[in-house]
């Protein structure tokens, strides 16, 4: 597939929708094209507004609270939000903690700001990379309940723009992708602000891009 420019978030998730369902193929429990990447012209365009998706900003916004707190406990979500969604507490430990929050993995080892301080000293590094999921970590019991789907997050300032790359071991375009694209393009507008530059792109790549049987089967 080649790399598309959409408009917003809305207009790639109708698109990439149609896409698996027609020429996704039979995968586990899914069905899923495979090497996927995109552009989204106006990163801050993030809602997703199809009707059938019914999706709730509100929620999405908690989540992204839930990062910036650092906090992978899923309590703080729920405090946060009201209740805590059943797919946490299934990827939770027996303290209610989780990998996947990604603002405690991109405050692991000041990642966040040391990116930030990088881009400041030399907007042409090629090293401001936040790193989510480390492989390295699967044998120690890391990722026991539940394994991060972001390998990576990085920035790049070109024409005195901050343009973003996410790249994703796997993304379930219903709910993963709907909601990580508002937590990442508000995290790209974090870096911008601070950097006091423009929104450039936000590109985002997805080697495993699916939809899960259950949801196919209720559309």
């Amino acid at each position: 597939m080649k790399n598309t420019t959409f408009r917003n978030a809305n207009e790639a998730y109708e698109y990439l929708h149609n896409k698996i369902l027609l020429e996704g193929v039979p995968f586990d429990n899914t069905k899923a094209l495979f090497n996927v990447g995109f552009y989204i012209a106006d990163p801050m365009d993030n809602k997703i507004i199809n009707k059938e998706r019914n999706w709730k900003q509100d929620y999405a916004e908690a989540e992204w609270q839930w990062y910036l707190s650092g906090d992978n406990n899923i309590k703080k979500l729920g405090e946060l939000y009201g209740k805590v969604p059943e797919i946490w507490k299934r990827m939770a430990d027996e303290l209610g903690r989780v990998n996947s929050n990604y603002g405690f993995q991109w405050k692991r080892e000041n990642q966040l700001d040391n990116v930030i301080e990088m881009l400041k000293s030399n907007p042409n590094t090629r090293q401001a990379t936040i790193s989510i999921y480390d492989g390295k970590q699967i044998d120690s019991g890391t990722y026991k309940y539940d394994t991060p789907c972001t390998y990576a997050v990085q920035f790049t300032i070109l024409d005195d723009k901050l343009n973003m790359c996410v790249t994703m071991r796997s993304n379930d375009l219903w709910y993963g992708f709907c909601n990580d694209q508002y937590c990442f393009s508000r995290l790209q507008l974090l870096v911008a602000n601070k950097l006091e530059i423009k929104l450039g792109t936000y590109f985002h790549f997805a080697h495993n891009l699916h939809l899960y049987n259950n949801i196919i089967e209720k559309l």
